[in-house]
This record gives structure tokens, sequence and C-alpha cells, in this order.
């Protein structure tokens, strides 16, 4: 009988798992100083108050130029890019973001140690590991300057020690009840308060199932231990009002504004946001799967081994569940629903996938490979288109990495011994050949020269704004520029920009040039990322290069043009 590949890997080719150990940490670095890399567009907006809180010299109040975006978050998370950037001196990419990273990589750490503990073996351990950092989600989420990473490790970690030392720890009267409630309180100092209400029913449910569902023995010894968690997380956030100069504005913007406001239908029916549309209780279902990106088959197969064994599940796994389900049941509740909102749980998806990984039909990880295959191609015909238009973009490391990915794939899908343990490897070569497509972005044809940075220095330049903040990257771009952001969003014609402003930057389709009459300061290549439906309509059509990927030219505007606008409000 052949043996199962990953266990193969684990037990007979060491230098082979700490290969692919060392595949997923150089993925998570690699490119993480771009600004194309996947994230999510509120970066900006936590790195708009993070530079100017710096500047200010003060921990708090947090300091903002954008409208009804001061106190959008708690403090830590602006305080760790504080400490990052030593108070905004080094202020890149990088040093915003590798916390992050480190945050991710002890997230899965943690997931090896569990999986090896409730496997009994270390495969188990490694494939939840290597399957975590796999995940989409985790990639998109679990790199850029966001909450999202410290707030998964965090509130991860509560449940990682109940099911580690299990008994000892459920027992504990004091000390670890203390503990978690330090854990969930930092957690919801990244993130919100409103957290503490999903951990605190999945801990009320573990302690619940432990005591047989026994409710006299639960109102005796574990509600006290519930108490002291809840009292030690909420203190510790309390905090931000004790020491924040303006507590009323934190209750105002943050209490009111930023978690209230998420129960706003927004002019329609709550219930019929509840049952249809893009924020529906049913697109929140299908959450744990598209956050698994390339492993979504595998995901969903859990989901129906899950129900066919029911009845057969270890405590360990049904305890994993019920962290999952209390997730999407508090989160089912808001008028706004993301799979964002279920990312906490992923470290647990992991886990599950990875004690249930014989179980998974191959069929599954079949239809993640083909996935994968479907990406492959994807990015190598727009390099190759890219290349045949613009020249110079991608060396040959770029096609050797995709043919490479490309080979294991046909080799899991042609060696059914393979084809469990390489799924989650071509999952992670197919995120390292995505930021390799990427990576030209951010270099020469990404970026303006030394001459236009040195043309911009102290003057003031309006760039395209199609989300809050979004200019925020045109400070890496033109460092010593006066950065303003114009709405771009309908595309505004070039005639109306250089009547209002005298230095601008300006999006054109890869063929079309600037206007006649205005100075080119410089050009870069950049990608489009939020298209309106007409423009979607056109990518479905077929006119994909067109739609996706411009030419931004920096100009400026004819003498006499663009004097005295340069006040206005702009993109804020």
């Amino acid at each position: 009988m052949l043996r199962d590949p990953m266990r193969h890997l684990a037990e007979s080719r060491p230098l082979q798992y700490l290969a692919a150990v060392a595949l997923a940490v150089f993925v998570y670095f690699y490119a993480l100083d771009g600004l194309h890399i996947p994230r999510n567009g509120d970066e900006n907006v936590y790195a708009h108050i993070t530079h100017l809180t710096a500047q200010s010299g003060d921990w708090l109040p947090l300091q903002s130029n954008l409208d009804n975006m001061r106190n959008t978050k708690p403090p830590l998370l602006f305080w760790q890019g504080i400490l990052s950037t030593e108070w905004a001196t080094e202020w890149d990419r990088w040093h915003l973001r590798y916390p992050s990273v480190l945050y991710t990589l002890l997230t899965a750490w943690l997931v090896f140690l569990l999986g090896r503990k409730l496997g009994g073996e270390c495969v188990v351990g490694a494939t939840a590991a290597l399957a975590f950092l796999a995940f989409f989600s985790t990639y998109r989420f679990g790199r850029p300057y966001l909450v999202n990473p410290a707030e998964t490790f965090w509130l991860f970690l509560p449940f990682f020690t109940l099911l580690y030392w299990r008994e000892r720890a459920f027992d504990s009267r004091i000390a670890v009840p203390l503990l978690l409630g330090v854990f969930t309180g930092i957690g919801l100092l990244y993130k919100s308060f409103a957290l503490l209400a999903p951990v605190g029913i999945a801990l009320s449910w573990w302690y619940l199932s432990q005591r047989s569902y026994r409710l006299r023995p639960f109102l005796l010894h574990d509600v006290m231990k519930l108490v002291i968690v809840g009292v030690v997380a909420l203190g510790l956030f309390a905090l931000w009002f004790a020491l924040d100069p303006d507590p009323q504005a934190v209750w105002q913007e943050f209490v009111l504004g930023e978690n209230a406001g998420k129960f706003d239908p927004h002019g329609g029916s709550y219930w019929a946001k509840l049952l249809w549309g893009g924020s529906s209780v049913w697109v929140l279902l299908l959450g744990y799967p598209l956050n698994a990106g390339l492993l979504a088959f595998p995901v969903m197969a859990l989901f129906v081994i899950a129900w066919q064994r029911r009845y057969r599940m270890s405590d360990e796994e049904r305890l994993l569940w019920m962290w999952m389900i209390a997730l999407f049941v508090i989160f089912a509740i808001p008028s706004q629903r993301s799979a964002r909102y279920l990312l906490d749980a992923m470290p647990g998806v992991a886990l599950l996938l990875a004690l249930n990984w014989q179980r998974i039909p191959r069929a599954a990880f079949f239809a993640s490979l083909l996935a994968s295959v479907a990406v492959l191609a994807l990015f190598g015909w727009l390099a190759y288109n890219l290349e045949a238009q613009m020249g110079g973009l991608y060396d040959r490391l770029f096609w050797a990495v995709l043919i490479f990915t490309a080979v294991l794939v046909a080799l899991a899908i042609y060696a059914k011994r393979w084809t469990r343990g390489l799924t989650s490897v071509v999952a992670l070569l197919t995120l390292l050949v995505l930021a390799m497509f990427l990576r030209p972005f951010d270099g020469a044809a990404g970026r303006y020269d030394a001459a236009a940075q040195q043309a911009t220095q102290d003057h003031d330049v309006w760039v395209p704004c199609d989300f809050r903040a979004s200019w925020e990257d045109y400070r890496f771009l033109l460092p010593a520029a006066r950065i303003h952001g114009y709405h771009a969003q309908p595309p505004v014609p070039v005639d109306e920009l250089k009547a209002h402003y005298a230095l601008f930057a300006v999006q054109f389709p890869l063929q079309d040039k600037p206007c006649d009459e205005c100075e080119v300061i410089g050009s870069r290549l950049e990608i489009r990322g939020r298209h309106n439906d007409a423009e979607i309509k056109a990518m479905l059509g077929g006119d994909v290069m067109q739609q996706l990927f411009v030419r931004e030219w920096l100009l400026r505007a004819p003498a006499g043009n663009g004097e005295g606008a340069q006040n206005e409000e702009g993109c804020r």
C-alpha cells in the first residue's frame, strides 16, 4: 500500500519538508514592499493615520486629515506602525508590513503545534500550517499593514491554549482565564470590543461542552472564569478611553460610527439585505471556502465530511467547528457581511483540513490543481501580451517558476500518491507566480524616475483617487511632493484636469498619448484595480489588456492653467 506523500516527506525526506516550509516563508516575504501586492484599500487609511500620528510626536490622540476617518480602529495597530517605522523615519511599505508577516508566521506555528498535538504526528501539523499559509485570504490579509494578522493571532491564542493543554487549561480557575482575558483584550485593542461577542460565545460553548452540557456544574465552576476573561479583555480595551485626551471622539467615531454603523442597511430593508445581494447571509456562508482560495474545493468537501461524521468526529474537531459557527452567527447579524470577518477561524479550518486530509476525496484536490492551471494560464497569457507590447518586463526566472509550477501540477494530477501532498505547495507557488507577475509594476516600469521626483519636489501634485486615501501610495512614488487626490471615478477628462491643476497625474490606455499642450514630467505602468459595469462587460468581452493595464502620465498644465486651484478639497 502506498504511503501518503506528506508522511513520506516528513519521515523520510526532511530536507524536502524543510524546503516546503522555506518556500512558504519566502513567498510571504517576497515583494513585501510592493505597492501592488494583494491587499485591502484600508491599508492606505491606516498608513495615513499612522504617519500623521507619528509626526505629531504623541501616541494619542490619533491624527487624520480624512473626513470621518480618525478613530477608525483602536490604537494598537497604529502604535505597531509607529514603532516598526521608528516614528515614521523609516517610512516605507517594508517597515509597515513586516510585523504583519511575523504575526502570520507565528499563527502558522501555532497551527503546526496544535496539528502535531491533535494528530499525533508532525505531518499533520505540517499539513495544517502549509494549508493555512496557502489560503489566499491568509496571503491577501496576512501580509499588508492591516489589523487582520495580529487579530487572527491573538484571538486564536485562547483557543490554542485550551486545546493544547486541555484538562489543565479548562480546570484552571484563575491563571488560565486571566491569560485568556489578556490575549482577547490585545485582540480587541487591534480590532474592536465587538469581537468579545464571538469569543465569549465560543468559550462559553467550549466550557459547557466540557461539562457534557450539564448546566449546574457549568454555572458553579465555569461562569466565573468567563467573567474573568470578559472583565480583563474589556478592561484592556477601556485603556483607550482612559489614555486618549478626547474620549468623546472615540465614542462618537469608533463606537457609534465604526461599530453601530455596521447595522445600518443604508437605505434598504435589513431583512432584504440579509437574504439577498452581495452582503447576504448566503454570501457569508461561502466565506470559508472563498477565503481558502485555491483550496476552496477541499474546504467544501470538508463541510460535507463534517456533516457525514457529525456523530463520529473527535471532541477537538467539534470544538473547532463551534468557533467557526460562533463567528459566522455573530457576523451574520450586522448589515455589512464579508468573508473577511471570518478570517479569525481560518487557522481552525486549516487544522480541520489536516485532521481530515485522507478523508477528503482526491477529486477535491484534483479540482484545486485544475484551478491552479487556469490561474497560471491567465498569468502566462497576460505576461506574454504585456511583454509583446512593452518589452523587458519579465525575465527568464518568471517563466521558469511558472513552468516549474505547471510541471508539479502535472505530477500531482498524474501520480495519485502525490496529489494531496503537492496541492498546498502548488497553491503557494501559484501565489509566488502572482507576486512575480506583479513585480514589474513595482520596478522601474511602475515608478516615476528620479527626474520626475525632482521636478515635483515641494510642489502640489494631484493624483487619481478611487478609494479612501488611495493617494497615500503616491507618497512612496513622489516622496518630496505635496500629494492631493481627485476623484477618478468616473474618469475625469484631461481638459478638465489641466484647467484645475498645474501638476497632475492621469491614466490612459496603454497606446493612448496625453494632451499635446501639456508638458510630460514622467510616466509609469499601472494596474487598474476598480472598474465600472461597462468596463467589466468590456473585459468579459475580451478587451482585457486595455481595461486592466494603463499608462499613467505625470503632466504639467500649459502656462496659466491650473493656477489658484490647489486648495480644492479633492478626494478625502
